[in-house]
């Protein structure tokens, strides 16, 4: 019987590539990317910039924990009785793919593309991981709960849109390294979900019960390791 309701749970249509899916973080990196080379968005970035540090008082770090609230949101509902779409042994798994795959991204382009920053602290400023984070967690909220309620991933959105603002607002990225991130963000969970039900068959057909997944993680600034276990 549990297998049963584990291959119907496979076949789910919420795992099923869509090219639609595809349009706004498509939209989104390429006018990141775009945007590298454009003297008019090189402009903008410049005029948000200067606009923003010109009535700036005082910096606030909110972005450093507010990456993380989309993500432990999903946790924090199931905790209070909110039931998602996932266990806690499933939706960690997505999770877990969704950071590798957004960490390879951003780290990789982040090394090839050498955008200084606009504080001119380092040239790792493209795309902005704190916003691939967020939007990555956004996304991994709206899928788990919109059939509770469509405005629990809205709110996810809001503080995702809220981290990339304050992350120009504090003068670490462009609005062009923001728009990138936010799109590998959206697309990294997305991908999450497509590859689910591959490593799922793949956990189960394995002898041992138990399985431990180790994975470094860097977002440009910090340095950590993503643990999953699954039982």
């Amino acid at each position: 019987m549990a297998q049963e309701q584990q291959k119907d749970s496979l076949t789910d249509h919420s795992y099923r590539f869509k090219y639609t899916q595809l349009i706004i973080p498509t939209v989104l990196i390429g006018t990141g990317i775009i945007g590298c080379k454009s003297d008019w968005f090189q402009f903008q970035n410049h005029e948000i910039s200067d606009e923003l540090q010109e009535n700036i008082d005082d910096k606030f770090t909110i972005e450093d924990f507010a990456q993380y609230a989309p993500s432990l949101a999903v946790y924090g509902l199931n905790l209070c009785g909110v039931k998602g779409k996932h266990d806690f042994r499933e939706r960690t798994i997505i999770l877990a793919t969704s950071f590798l795959i957004m960490t390879t991204c951003v780290t990789s382009i982040k090394s090839i593309s050498h955008v200084q920053r606009p504080d001119k602290s380092s040239y790792n400023s493209f795309p902005s991981g704190h916003t691939a984070t967020a939007f990555m967690g956004a996304t991994f909220l709206w899928n788990e709960y919109h059939d509770v309620s469509p405005w629990i991933g809205v709110a996810g959105y809001a503080v995702a849109a809220g981290t990339g603002f304050f992350r120009m607002y504090n003068n670490r990225h462009w609005l062009t390294d923001v728009l990138a991130g936010a799109g590998i963000g959206i697309l990294s969970t997305d991908a999450a979900y497509w590859l689910y039900p591959v490593i799922q068959k793949t956990i189960y057909k394995k002898k041992h019960k138990q399985a431990l997944m180790a994975m470094p993680y860097y977002n440009g600034q910090n340095v950590g390791a993503s643990m999953v276990l699954s039982f």
